[in-house]
């Protein structure tokens, strides 16, 4: 039996139900949903994907959409260069592929914004393709269930996917779906703090469990903080000017954090970044 293959029925019986994982969903609507999913939880980002492919529902017509428009969309799921990393994709799948989400991990990766795990992603869930994808969870599982870690430690892109690799079945269907089931079982129960082990499908050969699930001692990636934060300043600017219908002039910032030289700061990046853009009589709005 291939090594952690019950992952895949249990993945079967217990998948949650998110709407890019249901039947007729587009490749689009999975780029999309890898864009929004990145360092943001799944619970916020629903809501927002099932508006946005309403509205949105292929890449031209997200491309015809000002930036503007797009940043109010996008509203606070975070990181808002995303939305227009997106947006520019969405103008180099109509114009380049016809309003088609390309297949190819090389062409994905060619567009805008798009690195080598949303390439994958789309590839595998878009398009049920045999194409290894590894993430944070996928990652963890492999570290403890093959190598008996606590947890996976810095990444190691090529080892990663040859690990990953050596797991899928040869078939592009059950590859894909492996892909996706790794994925969940890392997400809600080879969990980075609670594992519940007690639930896991592949506990019998979980190197980690039979090793007694000795705690991890390797490198640690430092956890960043929110409050007081450059995040926390620009999140604060660009809620003023999404919910403004007009430009506003510069107190209506100042209001916002009462340390200038921070705010002044924020306010350049968001100019520079192309989230924010300065009118000639010095009020400020969304990009048009």
């Amino acid at each position: 039996m291939p090594l952690l293959a019950p992952v895949t029925d249990w993945y079967l019986a217990n998948a949650r139900d998110l709407p890019w994982r249901r039947p007729g969903t587009s490749p689009w609507g999975v780029l999309v949903s890898e864009f929004m999913l990145q360092q943001t939880p799944v619970a916020r980002v629903e809501p927002v994907w099932t508006a946005w492919m309403a509205q949105w529902p292929t890449p031209s017509a997200l491309a015809a959409a000002s930036r503007a428009d797009v940043l109010r969309a996008w509203g606070k799921l975070g990181y808002p260069r995303r939305a227009l990393r997106l947006h520019d994709a969405a103008a180099a799948i109509a114009e380049r592929h016809g309003d088609v989400v390309p297949s190819d991990v090389d062409e994905l990766e060619a567009l805008p914004g798009v690195g080598s795990y949303t390439a994958r992603a789309v590839a595998a869930f878009g398009y049920g393709k045999r194409c290894p994808v590894v993430d944070t969870n996928v990652r963890r599982v492999v570290a403890r269930a093959v190598h008996g870690a606590g947890d996976a430690g810095p990444a190691r892109v090529k080892a990663d996917l040859a690990d990953v690799d050596a797991l899928l079945p040869p078939s592009d269907a059950a590859a894909a779906t492996k892909s996706i089931a790794l994925m969940e079982l890392g997400a809600v129960v080879c969990t980075a703090r609670a594992p519940q082990c007690g639930r896991c499908p592949v506990r019998p050969e979980c190197a980690w469990h039979a090793a007694g699930r000795p705690a991890y001692d390797g490198p640690r990636k430092p956890v960043q903080g929110f409050a007081g934060t450059d995040r926390q300043v620009r999140g604060r600017l660009l809620d003023v000017l999404r919910a403004a219908p007009d430009p506003v002039p510069r107190s209506a910032l100042d209001a916002v954090w009462s340390d200038a030289a921070q705010r002044d700061r924020c306010l350049h990046s968001l100019l520079v970044d192309g989230l924010a853009e300065q009118h000639d009589d010095g009020r400020f709005a969304l990009p048009a």
